[in-house]
């Protein structure tokens, strides 16, 4: 299900007539980084959005991204690790609105194999090696 993707140096660069995700936006994955250096690069992943948008139709409730892509400034700025899935594609969504437990399932029956756990958002990517965490301090959010 996996594809590798390809790194786009700006969201702006991007030609929005292949877009064909109608509940996103490249600049909602794109890098939110301050630094002058970084004009919003964005990682293009056919079917990582796919999954994303068969998410959103499946919960039915927009998916607000709190982060997508990440440059390495911006990883560091938001205490990422070295070799977070935010430096190619990952997405942390906002859970405000959503059954936190609706939308874990739907994840995971998505195909999504990256699934952290966090207070207030649930993050998503894809790996080799499936694994899912809870991040420091939401253990009690997850607890039914």
């Amino acid at each position: 299900m996996h594809t590798s993707g390809m790194l786009i140096a700006s969201y702006k660069d991007f030609s929005m007539a292949s877009w064909r995700w109608p509940h996103f936006k490249p600049w909602e994955l794109a890098c939110r980084c301050p630094s002058p250096g970084c004009r919003g690069e964005y990682w293009h992943d056919l079917a990582f959005l796919d999954a994303l948008e068969a998410l959103r139709v499946r919960v039915g409730k927009p998916l607000k991204i709190n982060s997508g892509h990440r440059c390495a400034v911006r990883n560091h700025i938001a205490g990422g690790a070295a070799r977070s899935r935010h430096r190619k594609i990952a997405a942390d969504i906002n859970l405000r609105g959503h059954d936190r437990h609706e939308l874990l399932a739907a994840a995971i029956d998505l195909g999504f194999t990256g699934i952290g756990r966090g207070r207030t958002f649930l993050h998503h990517d894809w790996r080799p090696i499936p694994a899912t965490w809870t991040y420091a301090r939401a253990d009690s959010a997850w607890q039914i």
